[in-house]
């Protein structure tokens, strides 16, 4: 469920129409529902209460600092990837000591980072990253808490771009391989190896991969207790799916009530990180109409942003509902492309879809824009990123300005050489 609903022919967000803040504040905008992340949050933590376990919001599906801090609030740990990602936690008010660092390619100035603000643990993705972390916690008269990032080479079942469990991948590290590391523990004197790790893909529909990964995972874990080895932590990372049109994924509670009932054949801490199930639904991307443009064979609905600001379509073919924001019904026989502003084919939000009479002016909302939206945009073609904004109840907060185009070009400058106006 979700606070976006039609009103009185209006589409609101809460208890504000998002005509009013398309007026206010323009377009493109992100428009983020508190209420909806509130209640994304419980509904996935909730069904884990019985059982010792840490949620760690994933970071990189929407990394707003008003975002972390609504989370951190109630209790949520962070999943990261990057010392940027780390920074944006620390500067929301995030709890560090809650913080799991995964990703292939830390570098020692992150991990040196990671280390002093006492992350709770390394996502180890590889020998060579374990024994970098190894060398700078001991310069650092540090111990270093790891998972080692297991690939159970599990299909999961999602597109080809997100699936990160296969031994194609270059996430993790093979079953056998992650043995004999664990087996030389002591090669590492300044790494703790606290636990385990996977994270087979995203917008996983099915639970049956999931649960084959597990089940791998608790061997694993029983196989490592034997060797003598202090396993605490299980971390089976996050990829629970959304419903963008007809998808039917796992509710939350079935999805924690078949993990706790794998996993408690070991005593070991569950960490989980849940990014596109908190956030995918709480969030919509406001766009205008610029132009309407009629084709022999195609329609075109042109509005002000494209896939500088949302690419999962470009990227993935991914689906995003197209509403209107004031309720009209469909136009008999109409189909047209979405499309923005973007000099590339690829730049479409929405393909061959059945829309209402449009006109210049007019806005719509791309649903489920919550997640990998705003986080991916980009200034492809100079654009600047768009505005996001925060509603709750009947207010609503601008949490991340709108880009000048001043500030687009921050930073830059030219020699002394290219002097103005020489030819």
């Amino acid at each position: 469920m979700n606070h976006f609903f039609y009103r009185e022919g209006e589409l609101y967000c809460e208890d504000v129409p998002l005509r009013r803040i398309a007026d206010e504040v323009g377009t493109p905008t992100y428009v983020y529902s508190t209420a909806t992340l509130r209640r994304h949050y419980r509904a996935f933590d909730q069904p884990f209460a019985k059982v010792d376990h840490l949620v760690c919001f994933s970071v990189k599906s929407l990394s707003n600092l008003a975002v972390l801090r609504l989370f951190g609030g109630m209790g949520s740990g962070f999943d990261i990837v990057s010392k940027g990602e780390l920074f944006r936690v620390e500067k929301s008010g995030g709890d560090t000591r809650k913080v799991v660092f995964s990703g292939v390619a830390k570098t020692e100035s992150e991990i040196e980072y990671a280390l002093r603000k006492n992350i709770l643990l390394f996502n180890v993705e590889s020998e060579a990253e374990l024994s970098e972390i190894n060398r700078i916690a001991g310069r650092m008269r540090k111990k270093a808490r790891v998972t080692l990032r297991v690939n159970p080479d599990v299909d999961p079942r999602t597109h080809r771009h997100i699936s990160t469990g296969l031994k194609q991948s270059k996430f993790g590290i093979e079953t056998d391989k992650a043995i004999a590391i664990y087996r030389n523990w002591k090669q590492y004197p300044n790494v703790d190896m606290a636990g385990v790790a996977c994270h087979i893909g995203s917008q996983m529909l099915e639970l049956e991969p999931v649960l084959e990964a597990l089940s791998r995972l608790v061997a694993l874990v029983k196989t490592l207790t034997d060797m003598g080895l202090n396993i605490r932590c299980l971390d089976l990372g996050g990829g629970l799916g959304i419903t963008y049109a007809n998808e039917t994924p796992p509710l939350p509670a079935q999805y924690a009530s078949e993990i706790i009932r794998f996993a408690r054949e070991v005593k070991c801490k569950l960490i989980l990180e849940p990014g596109r199930v908190l956030v995918g639904n709480a969030g919509v991307l406001l766009l205008e109409v610029v132009y309407l443009k009629q084709g022999s064979e195609k329609n075109f609905v042109i509005v002000d942003g494209g896939m500088n600001d949302l690419i999962r379509p470009a990227l993935y073919g991914a689906h995003h509902e197209v509403l209107p924001l004031e309720e009209k019904p469909l136009k008999p026989g109409y189909k047209a492309d979405l499309v923005g502003p973007i000099c590339e084919s690829a730049d479409f939000l929405a393909k061959d879809r059945a829309l209402p009479a449009m006109k210049a002016g007019e806005r719509v909302a791309i649903m489920s824009a919550g997640a990998y939206g705003f986080v991916m945009a980009s200034n492809y073609n100079s654009q600047p990123l768009p505005a996001e904004v925060l509603v709750s109840g009947n207010k609503f907060y601008v949490v991340r300005e709108r880009e000048t185009y001043q500030s687009l070009v921050l930073g830059e400058k030219a020699p002394a050489f290219l002097k103005k106006g020489r030819k």
